[in-house]
């Protein structure tokens, strides 16, 4: 048996730097790993299986269309039975899904002792969702392309930081979120900048520096996203933040008893402190 963990992901910020030829989005981003997740146990089974209580059927899944794939790549007839525990709420651009996919991709090269190395389970994460190569490692990197382009951040840029999140009662699809989006001005990102300033926790040149380019597009239909960033920072939030295209909002605190104690406030929607991840892998 092989557990492995599936974190959420928060965006430090969001750039949409254009549309491609494929249909998709290039951006830039910095995306990092926290510490809700998901957790996919993998055993060994004549077929391959996966159970979870998810209302999707079993080969809809990411995680079912991660492990067929691998299964193709590697040209090998092993089963498993997944079973999917699933924490993330979905359609919350916390990126539960391709986590799940990232995960199955990492616990099936390990049960079925393929010996694939980060890069090519990168690839071929790539071919199922844009975030996918990103889960495979490290827990914050900066992200471009469609997501395939994965660099880490220098170490002394990764260091923990306490969040709240936030998620009101809609779901909201990243393809209406991209679709919605329309540059008003191009913003440009000094990430060296950015980087130093999460390495020292500089919350007033972060509160300056965060963005997110598909916020406007989704606040014009849902206002709640806006209400919610307010009452973060009326709870003692040093600046908040819609992560990827939404809909969950994220608040930055001093410590993680001031993210707890927010939480109190809360009551009437979804919430959960978390940390960002400093180091290690997915498991």
């Amino acid at each position: 048996m092989i557990v492995v963990k599936a974190p959420a992901k928060i965006n430090w910020f969001l750039q949409v730097a254009g549309r491609r030829d494929d249909g998709y989005h290039d951006i830039i981003s910095i995306m990092q790993s926290i510490s809700l997740h998901d957790t996919l146990v993998f055993e060994e089974h004549g077929t391959l299986e996966l159970a979870s209580a998810m209302d999707l059927p079993a080969r809809e899944n990411l995680v079912y269309r991660a492990a067929e794939l691998l299964q193709e790549a590697a040209g090998c007839s092993h089963g498993a039975l997944i079973t999917l525990q699933k924490s993330i709420p979905s359609a919350a651009g916390l990126g539960g899904g391709s986590s799940d996919a990232a995960a199955a991709l990492i616990g099936l090269n390990r049960l079925w002792k393929l010996g694939l190395h980060d890069q090519e389970l990168r690839t071929l994460g790539s071919k199922l969702g844009s975030d996918i190569p990103f889960f495979i490692g490290p827990p914050c990197a900066l992200v471009a392309g469609r997501g395939e382009k994965v660099t880490p951040l220098p170490a002394g840029s990764v260091r923990s930081h306490a969040l709240l999140l936030l998620k009101p009662d809609i779901g909201i699809a990243t393809a209406w979120a991209y679709g919605n989006y329309r540059m008003l001005t191009k913003k440009t990102v000094d990430i060296k900048l950015f980087c130093q300033a999460l390495g020292r926790s500089d919350f007033s040149t972060l509160k300056r520096l965060a963005f997110n380019d598909l916020e406007d597009a989704v606040i014009s239909r849902y206002q709640v996203i806006a209400a919610l960033k307010a009452r973060l920072l009326e709870q003692g939030a040093e600046f908040s933040l819609m992560s990827g295209s939404g809909s969950t909002v994220f608040g930055v605190f001093r410590s993680p008893e001031d993210a707890r104690r927010a939480s109190e406030s809360f009551t009437d929607t979804w919430s959960c402190a978390a940390d960002t991840i400093v180091d290690g892998e997915q498991g």
